[in-house]
C-alpha cells in the first residue's frame, strides 16, 4: 500500500512539474512580443535558464544524499515558482533582465525538483519490479498538455502572461506539500552515515553512465526544440495565429504522453535498445514532416510523429542510469547534468539558424540528435534481469 501511494503521489509531482514548465512555455510567442525580441533573442534569453540548470544539476545528487527526494524536490518546487513569479514580473514591466533573472531561478528550482522526483521514481519502480518510468514521464508530459491548452486558452482570452503565471505558483503551493506526504519514507540521518556514500566523482568516470548521459542530451534536445520552438515554428513558418501555435505544442506533447503511456509494454517484449533506435526514427520522420509540409495539417500530422519519438529516450536514460539502486542518485545526478547540456546548446544553436534560415527550417537540428541518440542506443541495455534486454543488439 505504502509504494502504490508513493507511486500516485510521485506520478503527481511529475504532473505538476510538466504543468509549470508548459504554464509559460507555450507562450513564448507573447513573452516574443512582450519583450520585443528577435528569435536569436529568445534563443539567448532561454541561456538564462540553462544556466541555472547546470548549476544545480551536478550538486543534485549530494542534495538528495542529504535532505532525501521529498525535501529537495519541496525545496525545489519553492524556487520553481519564485522563478515563475519574477518572469511575470519581468514581463509585466518589459524588463528583459528581470525575466532572465526569473528563468535563472527558475532552473535551479526545476533541476533539483526533476533529479529528485526521478530518484524517488526509480525507487518504486524497483519495488514494483517493472517498467513504469515512463508512466512517471507521462505525468510529466499530461502536465505538459494541461498547460498548453490553459497557454492557448489564456492566450485566446488575451489573459496577460503575468496573471497566467501566477495561477500556476497558487496551484503548485497547494499541491506538492500534500503529495510529497506520501513519498517513500527514507531512513534516518544517523543510519544513512554510517554507510559510505557514492563518490559523485567517480561517477563522472564511468563509461555507460557518460554513454547514457549522451543519450539523454540526444533525445532531451529532440524534446526540448520542440519545447522552445514548434509553437513559434508553426507561427513564423506557417502564419498561425498565437493560440495555434500552442495547439501544434499542445498535439506534440499530447503524442509524447501518449509514447509514456503505452511505451512500457514494447519495452519489456524488446528491450531499451530495440526502441530507442525504433523512436529515433520517429523522431527523425516527424521533424521532416513538420518542416517539409506544404500546410498546417501536415504540420501537425508531423507533431504527433516527433512527439511518439521524442517520448521514451529520457524516461529510459534515466531508469537505464538508476539500475543499481546504491548509486542511483549520483548517476542521475550525473546523466541529468550531461542531458540537459542540450538546453544550453539547444535554444542559442536554433535561435541563431533561424535569424538566417527561419524558425521552420533551425528545427531540422532536432534530426541530427536523433541520430546521435540512436547511434548510442546499446548503452542503455539493462543490467537487470530482462529477457529482451538480453537479445543481441
Amino acid at each position: 500500500m505504502t509504494v502504490q501511494r508513493a507511486k500516485v503521489a510521485v506520478a503527481v509531482v511529475f504532473l505538476l512539474n510538466g504543468l509549470a514548465f508548459a504554464s509559460w512555455v507555450s507562450r513564448v510567442p507573447a513573452l516574443k512580443d512582450a519583450l520585443s525580441l528577435t528569435p536569436g533573442g529568445v534563443g539567448l534569453l532561454l541561456l538564462c535558464l540553462s544556466g541555472g540548470t547546470l548549476v544545480a544539476l551536478p550538486l543534485s545528487g549530494a542534495v538528495i544524499g542529504r535532505l532525501g527526494p521529498a525535501r529537495t524536490v519541496l525545496t525545489g518546487a519553492t524556487l520553481t515558482g519564485l522563478g515563475l513569479l519574477v518572469m511575470g514580473l519581468g514581463v509585466g514591466v518589459a524588463a528583459v533582465p528581470v525575466v532572465g533573472l526569473g528563468m535563472f531561478a527558475y532552473g535551479i528550482g526545476t533541476s533539483g525538483w526533476d533529479v529528485a522526483m526521478n530518484v524517488e521514481a526509480a525507487d518504486v519502480e524497483h519495488r514494483l519490479d517493472r517498467t513504469i518510468m515512463p508512466r512517471f514521464h507521462a505525468g510529466f508530459s499530461l502536465g505538459t498538455v494541461l498547460g498548453a491548452l490553459v497557454g492557448a486558452a489564456c492566450a485566446r482570452l488575451d489573459v496577460a502572461l503575468s496573471s497566467q503565471l501566477v495561477g500556476t505558483v497558487v496551484v503548485i503551493a497547494l499541491v506538492v506539500p500534500v503529495s510529497l506526504r506520501r513519498f517513500l519514507p527514507v531512513e534516518d540521518a544517523d543510519q544513512r552515515d554510517t554507510r559510505p556514500r557514492p563518490s559523485l566523482l567517480s561517477a563522472w568516470r564511468e563509461p555507460r553512465t557518460l554513454a547514457i548521459g549522451l543519450l539523454v542530451m540526444a533525445f532531451a534536445l529532440c524534446e526540448g526544440i520542440a519545447n522552445d520552438w514548434l509553437a513559434l515554428s508553426l507561427v513564423d513558418g506557417y502564419g498561425a495565429v498565437e493560440s495555434v501555435g500552442a495547439i501544434g505544442f499542445g498535439v506534440f506533447v499530447a503524442a509524447m504522453t501518449l509514447g509514456r503511456l503505452f511505451g512500457g509494454s514494447p519495452v519489456e517484449r524488446f528491450g531499451r535498445v530495440a526502441v530507442l533506435r525504433a523512436t529515433a526514427g520517429l523522431v527523425v520522420a516527424g521533424v521532416l514532416v513538420v518542416v517539409l509540409s506544404p500546410g498546417l495539417p501536415g504540420a501537425m500530422a508531423g507533431a504527433v510523429l516527433w512527439g511518439l519519438g521524442a517520448s521514451l529516450g529520457f524516461p529510459l536514460g534515466m531508469s537505464a542510469a538508476a539500475d543499481e539502486e546504491d548509486r542511483a542518485a549520483v548517476r542521475l545526478s550525473v546523466v541529468s547534468s550531461i542531458g540537459y547540456a542540450a538546453f544550453l546548446g539547444g535554444p542559442p544553436l536554433v535561435g541563431l539558424l533561424a535569424d538566417h534560415v527561419g524558425v521552420r527550417h533551425a528545427i531540422l537540428v532536432a534530426c541530427g540528435a536523433a541520430v546521435v541518440g540512436l547511434l548510442v542506443a546499446p548503452a542503455a541495455r539493462s543490467r537487470r534481469t530482462s529477457r529482451a534486454d538480453r537479445l543481441p543488439a
